[in-house]
């Protein structure tokens, strides 16, 4: 994918996102990364009506080059892609919304807690819920609260890309408490697809009220060995 098409698929996914109401106002940053920098969504901006011509064009230390002021959260997008391209080299897309259902769950007091989760907390978004929640997203670390843009979360949200890649289930999304999840992949489009499975998981969740259990140990190996599942 070359610059151009970077610019036209952060626009297009934005897009998407806004009207179907994975975002709202202008809550939510876009960012792909290129081969000599960044590009990523303009701050206080609507993804629903994103200008190709106007995203911020920053190079490879974050500063930038070009378009409107870029969103404060390219210090968090930036530490991801450092984290994450350890265990998965073609990472090149971050997203991040402020999504309902996610949101929601974060605010419960009552939330999954996992042994394999990272040593912040020891609690995950979810549990493996459904088949494809677990070969399309796979765990999702809760990051304990911090002000937006704060390089705590950064911190945290790197050690957690750590912490899983090296027990050899390498995670594809984290959940920022009260704010939202970021979710990364090696385009745009299949970003947005790892969004929207994470936060319909989180709605089947609230809806049949935390309830049913998750899938079983044999349930995940099977998986595992059938669709290459990083659970």
């Amino acid at each position: 994918m070359n610059e151009n098409q970077a610019r036209e698929a952060i626009c297009r996914v934005g897009r998407s996102l806004f009207e179907r109401g994975y975002v709202h106002a202008t809550a939510g940053n876009i960012s792909v990364r290129l081969d000599d920098g960044y590009l990523i969504t303009p701050t206080d901006a609507s993804l629903g009506t994103l200008d190709p011509a106007r995203l911020a064009r920053l190079d490879a230390q974050g500063q930038q080059l070009s378009g409107d002021r870029g969103s404060k959260t390219i210090v968090l997008h930036r530490q991801i892609y450092a984290a994450a391209t350890r265990f998965d080299s073609g990472t090149r897309c971050v997203i991040h919304t402020h999504s309902t259902h996610c949101v929601a769950l974060s605010l419960q007091p009552a939330r999954y807690a996992s042994p394999a989760a990272a040593p912040l907390t020891g609690l995950e978004l979810l549990p493996a819920l459904t088949p494809y929640f677990v070969m399309k997203v796979g765990h999702v670390p809760l990051i304990p609260y911090h002000r937006p843009g704060a390089p705590e979360a950064a911190q945290a949200v790197a050690q957690a890309i750590a912490h899983y890649g090296e027990q050899g289930a390498p995670i594809r999304a984290v959940m920022l408490e009260r704010l939202g999840p970021n979710v990364w992949h090696d385009s745009p489009e299949a970003a947005m697809a790892t969004l929207e499975e994470l936060e319909e998981t989180a709605r089947l969740w609230q809806l049949s009220a935390g309830q049913p259990p998750a899938l079983s140990g044999p349930q995940i190996a099977e998986l595992r060995t059938t669709f290459g599942a990083r659970w």
